[in-house]
């Protein structure tokens, strides 16, 4: 017997769902949940479609709230090297988010990266010598050469992030 809480601890895929269903039943094992009770074709149909339309929901609320955050010139998500999250609270004590302040120490590397490049270095000679001073990476580790370069089509990268030109992108 599988034991939990609800299908959706599961999961809230409809196909996987039924897919577990499927070789839980072949296996004769019983999957059983302490809101459904023992767990049937008809349960795996209905809540594994009532779940599927959840995060289906779930994901065109996330995405509206990010939306409306960018159109206000805050965060959507993530943040970009040269820039710390700010963190702090209304009057009510509720956290205010998407706001972003300059990381001094950062911002210089960033400012170098982009002197270097335009003076012809490239991205894999400005990635080995900020690992030669020991400057460390946006994730704390080495300087690679697609760190700095990104990707173009992404818009990722210290070179091709849109952010460093104070321009917002998001979606």
């Amino acid at each position: 017997m599988v034991l939990a809480e609800a299908m959706d601890r599961l999961s809230r895929d409809q196909e996987d769902i039924a897919g577990v269903f499927k070789r839980m039943a072949y296996a004769n094992v019983k999957i059983v949940t302490l809101s459904e009770g023992e767990v049937t074709h008809l349960h795996v149909g209905l809540k594994g479609t009532m779940n599927a339309l959840f995060l289906k929901d779930l994901a065109d609320k996330t995405r509206r709230g990010q939306r409306g955050r960018v159109a206000l010139a805050k965060s959507g998500g993530g943040n970009s090297y040269g820039y710390d999250v700010v963190k702090h609270f209304n009057e009510n004590g509720e956290p205010l988010r998407g706001d972003r302040m300059i990381n001094s120490a950062e911002a210089e590397v960033v400012r170098r990266i982009f002197r270097d490049y335009v003076v012809g270095k490239s991205a894999k000679r400005i990635a080995v010598e900020l690992n030669r001073d020991g400057i460390a990476a946006p994730g704390g580790g080495d300087w690679g050469f697609s760190t700095i370069n990104g990707n173009t089509k992404r818009g990722n990268g210290i070179l091709n992030n849109e952010m460093y030109i104070g321009r917002i992108v998001w979606n």
